[in-house]
């Protein structure tokens, strides 16, 4: 999903700065170590990582607040509000915690967002992407126990809706 706010970007291309927790990106932000033209990209915040699709409003107002609303673009598999500002790209799936493209961006990598063509793209060799996905493993839970780990593993995929129902419940709750 891209929200277009507040701006006439519609290309952006430019460095990840990789976060895999929004805190983590929102301490970067007002540390002022995202500068103009940056891809933030903040994963494993979806609905499985999360878990339950957080909420970027925080980073969002940061970014602002430090002027940069106009100069970088936002990738995650979280969300944003009606809030926020710039270009942003959320709802990314599958998600990070499923091993989806977001998972192997690296620090420095060129991502490329036009958003007239409908196209991101990680700019990086097939035979590199291959060997990222090669060595990608699903990080531990965050939640081993109770509500959280219980939705973690029942909900599905942002791009259906991020709910407890369908393939990915059922298929849960064959498996005990």
């Amino acid at each position: 999903m891209v929200k277009l706010a507040g701006h006439e970007r519609r290309q952006h291309r430019g460095p990840a700065r990789v976060f895999d927790s929004e805190a983590a990106c929102y301490d970067a932000v007002r540390a002022q170590r995202i500068q103009p033209g940056d891809v933030v990209v903040i994963r494993y915040e979806g609905p499985i990582g999360g878990p339950g699709m957080q909420e970027m409003l925080q980073v969002t107002a940061a970014l602002v607040g430090e002027g940069l609303g106009d100069s970088v673009a936002l990738l995650t598999d979280g969300r944003f509000s009606g809030g926020t500002h710039g270009l942003m790209i959320g709802h990314v799936a599958p998600e990070a915690a499923l091993g989806g493209p977001i998972a192997i961006v690296e620090e420095g990598d060129t991502i490329v967002i036009d958003v007239d063509r409908g196209t991101l793209d990680l700019d990086v060799a097939p035979d590199e992407v291959d060997r990222r996905f090669g060595r990608w493993s699903a990080p531990e839970a965050r939640y081993q126990s109770g509500v959280m780990a219980k939705y973690a593993a029942l909900v599905g995929s942002a791009a259906e809706g991020a709910v407890t129902t369908g393939a990915r419940m059922t298929a849960n709750l064959a498996r005990r």
